[in-house]
């Protein structure tokens, strides 16, 4: 624990101060939980909310955290592991000692004295400074108007934004830009600026928000879209980029293990994430009144994939739902979002959602009067209220823990179908 607590510590200090929650030490268990899910969208990995209590020293706990623990840390603070995080990462140090030398009576006297004169003076002098100049904080302006755009520079991936900005008006030194809440793409931008720039490597419907001394004052949406289906191999900052000809297969949209272990230049893929994409708009269809249907299954062997996890994300322009599947001895490890809440595998009965992965898997995830129910092989396995919505649906993401194939997606409600994909040839 010693090793690692100045990383650990700066690692919580990174994350604060790219949340902007204020204080750790006043978060409530809604910001721990809500923690977690950032941590899960980004990494794909679950952390329990002890394990960020602990982390933070709300809990006591004198053992470090596990090598996977600090592993996803690291990942979602944009570094490939801990050791990696470790190496680009600067801790405070502490100062050498040096031996002292003993002062004497009259030099005590002669130093308290001195000190004490060069208070007197920086005390008139900060006063001097107040009267003569209100403080800067006083004269901000923190109701100007603020401008904040984005455009994109092409339709592909990876994408380039532009951010204009003007926060002139505000009479501050910097602003924050936040994208996501993500700690790797939160900035302090200077308020003579006018043009930001950043790249993403993944498609999504994301929320840039520009923040000035903790309000947010403006929201921009950033839509990366797709062209139809793609297929990603996630790996942080250095995503694999699959050509159409790799993932469409005999039976299905998928990668086969042979192809995923030339690509990862592995036969192991614990911990590693195939990802196929579908990122538009769905023709305003609501995340309050829909039906998702897809059949698919984790092609990885056990000695591949320990888990062989899948997982469903529905992506909304708020929030978004997942649901996840697993190997049945894995089922204590998954966790669904259902739009406002996380119901975790640590402390609910989700071995329904654990699947024979040598069959298909017909998974269904149906949203109507403010109620979540999913369905796996027509049976009904999980029911539960929600208290909001997505809002519009903006995208979808099927994920695999390794190797993993699709027969169809189907997506509407019962006025309309505004996908129905059928794969294989």
């Amino acid at each position: 624990m010693q090793e690692e607590a100045p990383y650990i510590n700066t690692w919580c200090k990174t994350v604060e101060k790219s949340l902007d929650w204020g204080e750790s030490s006043s978060w409530s268990d809604h910001d721990f939980e809500k923690l977690v899910e950032l941590i899960f969208q980004k990494t794909g990995t679950l952390l329990s909310i002890t394990t960020l209590k602990r982390i933070w020293g709300r809990v006591k706990y004198n053992s470090s955290p596990t090598t996977a623990t600090l592993n996803t840390m690291a990942r979602f603070a944009g570094s490939e592991d801990w050791r990696t995080y470790k190496k680009t990462t600067k801790t405070d140090q502490k100062c050498d000692s040096q031996p002292l030398t003993p002062i004497g009576a009259k030099q005590k006297k002669y130093i308290i004295a001195t000190l004490a004169a060069a208070l007197v003076i920086v005390v008139l002098g900060v006063l001097a400074a107040w009267n003569a100049n209100p403080k800067k904080a006083d004269k901000a302006t923190l109701n100007s108007v603020v401008k904040f755009s984005s455009r994109k520079v092409t339709d592909g991936l990876p994408n380039s934004v532009v951010f204009d900005y003007d926060a002139s008006a505000l009479n501050i030194d910097s602003v924050t830009l936040q994208q996501t809440w993500d700690p790797s793409r939160v900035e302090r931008l200077a308020t003579s600026g006018r043009q930001h720039t950043s790249i993403y490597y993944y498609p999504g419907y994301f929320t840039a928000k520009l923040i000035a001394n903790g309000q947010v004052k403006k929201e921009n949406a950033v839509y990366i879209k797709t062209k139809g289906w793609m297929g990603i191999i996630r790996r942080n900052n250095n995503p694999v980029y699959l050509a159409d000809k790799d993932i469409h297969l005999l039976g299905g949209m998928g990668l086969d293990n042979k192809t995923l272990a030339l690509k990862l230049s592995s036969r192991v893929f614990n911990g590693q994430w195939l990802s196929f994409y579908n990122v538009r708009e769905f023709d305003g269809l609501e995340g309050g009144n829909f039906t998702l249907e897809t059949t698919l299954r984790n092609t990885s062997r056990s000695d591949e994939s320990s888990c062989r996890k899948t997982i469903l994300y529905i992506l909304g322009k708020r929030d978004a739902i997942i649901i996840p599947l697993a190997d049945k001895g894995c089922i204590s490890d998954l966790s669904i979002f259902t739009s406002s809440d996380w119901v975790s595998g640590k402390d609910n009965d989700l071995s329904a959602f654990g699947c024979d992965f040598s069959n298909f898997q017909k998974l269904k995830c149906e949203v109507k009067g403010m109620k979540l129910s999913v369905y796996l092989n027509n049976n009904l396995i999980f029911t539960k209220p929600i208290t909001q919505t997505i809002t519009q649906i903006a995208g979808i993401c099927i994920a695999f823990e390794g190797a993993g194939e699709i027969k169809d997606v189907k997506l509407g409600n019962q006025d309309k179908v505004v996908l129905d994909d059928r794969f294989g040839r």
